[in-house]
């Protein structure tokens, strides 16, 4: 099983970009994504923004992470 990331990108600089994931900054490669710009929502894997999405995906796909690792946890959502 893959789990792919939602994450804003704040920074380009070549191929590579700088996104905020809830809060975390971290340097991905932007070369699977052709037409990647600042202020694009993207799903990161291993490194690499591989597909780009809206930003009520994204939001949305991390709100259902948030509460599945609160369950993890075991805090109530």
């Amino acid at each position: 099983m893959c789990l792919a990331i939602p994450a804003k990108i704040i920074e380009i600089e070549n191929e590579m970009g700088t996104i905020d994931m809830d809060g975390t900054q971290r340097e991905i490669s932007l070369l699977l994504l052709e037409d990647a710009e600042i202020g694009d929502y993207v799903f990161v894997h291993a490194g690499f923004a591989i597909h780009k999405i809206d930003e009520t995906e994204a939001m949305e796909s991390l709100k259902i992470l948030r509460e599945m690792a609160s369950l993890e946890n075991g805090e109530k959502i």
